[in-house]
């Protein structure tokens, strides 16, 4: 995994049955990897995804694991795999309903291995906030086309801002980082991967779900800090060095307290994402 876990950008799934397209320290792109053994892996290959996913050098790089959902057949299979595996980052857990989905997902894991809870259903829309404030929750993943379709919602923006921003209060809330959004469905059209993710970016996301390789650069751009906010944020701190503790003026903008902690994240940020 090319960052720390906090600081990812894009997440990019990988089917769990087909070795010859897990990723390697040579080839990178993604700054997360989610070996995958839910959608991307039939009922019938379950077991040969499992296998796969723990043989001996599988694994060239840390990675997430996206098991069945709790309620699944495969769950507590799935969990008896990975809780052995010495690179896993963690575990991605879909159609997270209830704060108890994670925590009897964790209580199956090695303690302390951190669960992206995915949203994907009204029930965890609702139940949103306990969810991020269970103690083994990393962070809140948006499930978009699974919540699609029991909703009903369709494309206008303004039928999404909701759910939205109640995923974002509820991380904040929780002190979790941001959301991560579900994945673009356009596989030929980077643009549009890339307005998805500049406008899930400015609604209080921080990362984004990617189902092909060529995806991951443009969720990436679409997420780092641009050359003029980091030049922004270096004068900022500049100038609040010297200004003992007072609010400051930057090109016509007054920086208090909440906005010098702004600069100081985006600085801290470029400074992962660079290295």
């Amino acid at each position: 995994m090319a960052l720390a876990a906090r600081y990812a950008r894009s997440w990019l799934f990988t089917p769990a049955d087909r070795p010859d397209r897990y990723p390697h320290r040579d080839r990178p792109g993604a700054d997360a990897i989610v070996l995958d053994l839910e959608d991307a892996v039939a009922p019938g290959r379950k077991v040969l995804a499992r296998h796969h996913l723990t043989r001996p050098g599988a694994v060239g790089v840390p990675v997430w694991v996206r098991i069945n959902d709790p309620t699944s057949e495969h769950w507590r299979d799935d969990l008896e795999a990975v809780a052995g595996l010495p690179a896993l980052a963690g575990v991605m857990l879909p159609k997270a309903e209830h704060a108890e989905h994670v925590a009897s997902t964790a209580a199956l894991l090695p303690a302390g291995t951190p669960v992206v809870a995915l949203v994907e259903t009204s029930l965890g829309m609702e139940n949103a906030f306990a969810i991020a404030r269970e103690r083994a929750t990393f962070a809140l993943a948006f499930g978009v086309a699974d919540f699609r379709r029991e909703t009903g919602l369709g494309d206008a923006p303004e039928a999404w801002a909701y759910c939205r921003t109640r995923l974002v209060v509820a991380s904040r809330a929780a002190g979790l980082r941001g959301p991560v959004d579900g994945p673009a469905m356009q596989l030929d059209d980077i643009a549009a991967v890339r307005a998805e993710a500049d406008a899930s970016r400015a609604g209080g996301f921080t990362g984004k779900l990617c189902i092909h390789p060529a995806q991951t650069a443009a969720v990436n751009a679409a997420y780092s800090p641009a050359p003029e906010q980091i030049a922004w944020a270096r004068r900022v701190l500049d100038l609040a060095a010297h200004s003992e503790g007072a609010a400051v003026r930057v090109d016509g903008e007054m920086i208090d307290r909440p906005r010098l902690d702004h600069a100081r994240n985006l600085l801290e940020f470029a400074a992962a994402v660079d290295g």
